[in-house]
């Protein structure tokens, strides 16, 4: 028997389960969240703050994002959360700097000094950027499901993607004017690849995931200043203040499915059960299929599902560093080549996206001792040329070629990915100790936030799995659902998911209409 039934069990803590959480607790559902032992992305060292993961709040322009403060009626707090970045992104080559100011005029002085051969082909491309961010501005206001499934389901989204440009194309569709090989291609592309989950591999991404995301970057993005934890904490209390209960240490041993109306789930220990109507992952399909060690599954699922594959990893590396040994025009968010794009690529020498966290404030932390976290990331394939336990000091190499000041300023870098233990500099001479003294994180090597591969994509060339999972009464808003689109995918899935779990109760459907006339819009 089960200690407790809740309408909805979600397992995980993502952006899209924290987000569903509290969308489903507002609209009256007993909600209870299950982080699945996934660790936050803050830990400590000697009273220093690391980050095992990059996080950017790319997705807070989308329509998807708004939509859901705007029922919650938090836009306005959550709005003084957010920092506009200036330049919203930085791109350090080996022989030059370029910048996205968010003043348009800045901007095209940037692209005069530095691609004045593309300057007619860049301005098309922003022409288009402009087109692609306005209809899926449109049709990702509409209250439809985000990948569609069912008859009703498709009728209204293909009718809110009916005038969406450059879908099932790829990136050449988009950026085919420019020369063969040019930097400003791989600019582009790098940038959405990093805010996208979908490894494209020997396929390019869709091209308009490819404009979607490059877009997110340069229509003015933001920063938030304590990272993915806070906005994860946001939606926590959130959940909490709704009436939902949020477990993120616990973890789901298993699924017992009994029948079509319940399902039950045993914690790590087995010293609890719990009841639910629906379960939610921000896992994949398969994941769930594990939990219920292969009972339940749908035939549909049997036969139609898609394989998905975590074949490439983010390797995050933390570096902290005094404020001195940075230039003081590095902005928040940072591209880092280390050969000239365009150039064949060369997997040991992977691009590094840098994260520069004291730029995500307004003003200067009160406790600030003049120092520095720099979060960089690369995207590490699995296996590949490039050995995890090499990849931090390769990382460490790249930044130094860039930032000339930066060896003798290191304090500390670290990464949780490599089991390595930390390095610790006093005046540019490295010593290392034992990872025990890291709070927060395991003595050996944590796996890294993978980016998946998906065949066959689906709708439109951005679904992956569908919303409905593999058991009946179960369904994802995890990454794998539309990977291409990063975090705005999540923060559909989530909607769509909301949608079907609150159409399937009537009294909630009617309870709903009778709130927006109390739902904030904005």
């Amino acid at each position: 028997m089960s200690e407790k039934h809740y309408d909805v069990i979600i397992i995980g803590r993502s952006l899209g389960a924290m987000a569903l959480a509290a969308l489903l607790a507002r609209r009256d559902f007993s909600v209870m969240v299950i982080g699945q032992g996934a660790r936050p992305a803050d830990y400590v060292f000697r009273d220093r703050v690391l980050r095992r993961r990059c996080f950017m709040p790319l997705a807070a322009t989308s329509p998807a994002f708004k939509r859901i403060l705007s029922e919650l009626a938090q836009s306005q707090v959550f709005r003084r959360r957010l920092v506009a970045l200036d330049p919203m992104l930085s791109v350090m080559l080996p022989d030059r700097r370029f910048e996205l100011p968010p003043d348009l005029e800045w901007l095209q002085r940037e692209i005069d000094r530095e691609f004045p051969e593309v300057r007619r082909v860049i301005d098309d491309l922003y022409h288009d950027l402009t087109r692609i961010n306005g209809e899926a501005d449109t049709a990702f206001e509409k209250d439809v499901c985000w990948p569609p499934e069912t008859f009703w389901e498709r009728r209204e989204t293909n009718a809110a993607a009916s005038s969406l440009p450059f879908v099932r194309e790829d990136a050449h569709a988009l950026l085919g004017g420019f020369p063969a090989n040019h930097p400003y291609v791989d600019i582009v592309v790098q940038s959405a690849q990093i805010a996208s989950n979908l490894m494209a591999g020997s396929r390019p991404l869709p091209s308009f995931a490819v404009g979607r995301l490059h877009g997110a970057w340069s229509r003015g993005p933001f920063g938030l200043a304590a990272g993915e934890d806070d906005m994860i904490s946001f939606f926590q209390q959130r959940v909490t203040a709704l009436g939902g209960q949020v477990l993120l240490s616990d973890r789901v041993v298993s699924i017992n499915p009994n029948g079509k109306d319940s399902h039950a789930l045993v914690l790590d220990g087995g010293t609890a059960v719990l009841g639910a109507t629906f379960v939610v992952t921000d896992g994949t399909g398969e994941s769930l299929a594990h939990l219920a060690q292969g009972k339940g599954i749908l035939r549909k699922a049997q036969r139609d599902w898609p394989m998905v594959s975590e074949r490439t990893g983010r390797f995050t590396v933390s570096l902290l560093v005094r404020r001195e040994g940075l230039p003081d025009a590095l902005g928040a968010e940072s591209l880092v080549f280390p050969r000239m794009p365009g150039a064949p690529p060369d997997p040991q020498l992977p691009v590094v996206h840098l994260q520069r966290c004291d730029r995500m404030a307004e003003q200067p932390m009160p406790d600030d001792d003049g120092t520095v976290l720099l979060v960089a990331e690369v995207l590490l394939p699995m296996p590949g040329v490039l050995a995890v336990s090499e990849t931090r000091a390769v990382i460490v190499s790249i930044l130094e070629n860039h930032l000339p000041f930066l060896t003798p300023h290191l304090l500390i870098v670290d990464s949780t990915h490599d089991g390595l233990p930390v390095w610790v500099y006093d005046n540019g001479k490295r010593t290392t100790v034992d990872r025990i003294e890291a709070r927060g994180t395991a003595r050996v090597a944590e796996p890294m936030s993978p980016v998946l591969s998906v065949e066959p994509l689906g709708y439109l060339g951005l679904a992956g799995e569908p919303l409905r999972g593999p058991l009946a009464r179960s369904f994802l808003t995890g990454p794998s659902v539309l990977p291409p689109l990063g975090q705005e995918g999540e923060l559909l899935a989530a909607w769509g998911v909301a949608k079907i779990i609150t159409g399937s109760d009537n009294r909630r459907v009617r309870m709903r209409r009778d709130m927006w006339s109390r739902i904030e819009f904005g």
